[in-house]
């Protein structure tokens, strides 16, 4: 400020000052009064993103609860294809039970149930393969993985540590095995 401005300033009479105070003062009430209206204004937000938080926290917790259903049911019939494809061999084993009641000549019965529990094993086979059940192969080298030496004997025709004879087939899931083939290897 100029001096000339501060004389002006010192010379207003007290009527002004004070109505200038009071403008001023007025002025204050009213930026109260606007911070009081932001105020509301963030504690109505605040109050809707409230609101918001709790709609999508319990749709979330629904959504859980929902995939943990699905989960359940999932694994609980897990296996349903596997039972449906396994209905047709129960099936054949069936008519062959039936079969054996025949009158039928017994050389004859005999021959018949043969070929049909050749066929159920076949279609067993192709069931079991078919989900990724496979058997563990007799022609495979000898692999501590999949197979388990119960006795090693001396053999001409097969080199040392190799298989000579299976007791007991091996089965695999896909890579894993589910059983161990019961093998003799040679010495």
């Amino acid at each position: 400020m100029s001096k000339e401005e501060i004389n002006e300033e010192i010379q207003k009479e007290p009527q002004e000052i004070e109505e200038e105070v009071t403008d001023i003062s007025q002025e204050s009430e009213t930026d109260e009064d606007i911070i009081g209206n932001d105020f509301e204004l963030v504690q109505k937000e605040l109050q809707e993103l409230k609101d918001t938080y709790a709609r999508v926290h319990a749709d979330f917790e629904n959504i859980k609860k929902r995939l943990e259903r699905e989960k359940y049911t999932a694994v609980e019939y897990a296996n349903e294809k596997f039972a449906k494809d396994m209905i047709p061999v129960m099936d054949a084993l069936d008519g062959a039970m039936k079969s054996v009641e025949s009158d039928a000549d017994k050389a004859e019965l005999f021959d018949k149930l043969k070929e049909g529990i050749e066929l159920t094993h076949k279609q067993f086979l192709t069931q079991l393969e078919k989900h990724g059940v496979t058997m563990v192969s007799h022609d495979e080298p000898f692999d501590p993985n999949i197979h388990n030496a119960v006795q090693s004997m001396d053999s001409d025709e097969v080199e040392s540590g190799q298989i000579v004879q299976t007791f007991q087939t091996g089965y695999k899931y896909k890579n894993r095995p589910l059983r161990e083939a019961m093998v003799i290897v040679a010495n």
